[in-house]
């Protein structure tokens, strides 16, 4: 696990999404999908997306880590009752890879929140 240093709230979203998604990575690895809670869920989620985006500008690795990575994140999103996340997995894999870039910032703070 990495440290919680790298988690307070000075540390800028992508550092932080890094940092947890890694953890979140590391328990479904060994425990299974099943263990993750649906704010792991929307975090992984987010995290395949956010992987997808920067390394390859579009979404099709995302398509490849995890064919459901929309569903999954639209279905932890509105248990969570988080509007702007719950509208960014909303979007058809066209739209959010136009818009990921602006949306990255709010969704996580409003995800860093809960």
């Amino acid at each position: 696990m990495t440290s919680g240093a790298s988690r307070g709230p000075g540390v800028d979203n992508q550092t932080w999404l890094i940092d947890v998604g890694h953890d979140i990575i590391e328990k479904k690895r060994g425990q299974g999908q099943e263990a993750l809670t649906p704010r792991e869920r929307l975090i992984r989620a987010l995290w395949v997306v956010d992987y997808s985006m920067r390394n390859a500008g579009d979404l099709a690795t995302a398509r490849d880590l995890d064919p459901g990575y929309l569903v999954e994140g639209a279905q932890a999103a509105a248990l969570l009752a988080l509007p702007l996340a719950s509208a960014m997995f909303g979007l058809s894999e066209g739209e959010l890879e136009r818009r990921f870039f602006d949306l990255f910032e709010p969704v996580c703070s409003e995800l860093r929140t809960r």
